[in-house]
């Protein structure tokens, strides 16, 4: 067992019941307390009741899609939400602007790979509040770039001084990226620091949170002049 699930919450939220035992008996096994839902609307009202501290919630589900209910639960709080999908062509809908998972595993999926996930989420989950906590330090300073301000302690981004709305993900990606300007960061680097694991698959995460990132920051997305691709190392962030 891990000491670091001692008292945290998951939800799992499957319509599968073969498969949802098998998640609920694997992350317990690990030490977390598990709750659980089976539809859409299910899986609204117990993370309201249970405040989780991490969601692993299917696509595919009844009365009220995946989808549907991350977008939903994005706007009311910021637990890390995991998505579980059975097709390649929904990935960008689910790390993209609408919705805002954290990360995704596509099915069918290694359980070693999935509780490894937990943990990695969880893990920075709990990094990221005591550096909220802790106030006053020079790195938690807002950071300006040209019209683009990225404040970490508030975890606000402003362009030209409107306020951007991000993903939890997009928001660590960029403030990683704006804390480094100029320096060209790998694709496996910024999985690593960004969604803290290292995961030697596919880094389609990372493009997918640029792609996004680019329709928020930069006055033409497809031609961008801030968050640029270095071919054949990585992304950047110029001034």
């Amino acid at each position: 067992m891990d000491d670091s699930a001692r008292g945290k919450a998951i939800l799992v939220v499957e319509d599968d019941a073969n498969l949802l035992d098998v998640l609920r008996y694997n992350m317990a096994r690990e030490g977390y307390r598990v709750v659980t839902a089976q539809d859409g609307e299910e899986a609204l009202a117990v993370a309201r009741a249970e405040k989780p501290d991490l969601l692993i919630l299917d696509i595919m589900l009844p009365r009220l899609s995946g989808l549907d209910v991350c977008r939903i639960l994005r706007k009311e709080m910021s637990v890390p939400i995991l998505m579980l999908t059975a097709k390649a062509d929904e990935i960008d809908k689910v790390v993209g602007l609408e919705v805002g998972a954290d990360d995704y595993v596509t099915k069918p999926f290694s359980l070693r790979e999935l509780v490894a996930r937990v943990r990695a989420m969880l893990r920075r989950a709990d990094m990221l509040r005591d550096g909220a906590g802790s106030g006053g330090e020079e790195g938690l300073r807002p950071v300006q770039v040209g019209n683009l301000s990225v404040d970490s302690e508030r975890h606000v981004v402003l362009l030209d001084g409107a306020e951007v709305s991000l993903s939890p993900k997009e928001f660590d990606l960029l403030a990683l990226l704006v804390q480094n300007r100029r320096r060209v960061f790998s694709r496996d680097y910024l999985l690593d620091k960004v969604w803290g694991y290292e995961y030697a698959g596919d880094t389609r995460t990372v493009d997918v949170h640029v792609r996004w990132l680019r329709q928020k920051i930069e006055s033409d997305p497809g031609h961008p002049t801030r968050l640029l691709t270095v071919r054949g190392v990585g992304y950047k962030l110029e001034e």
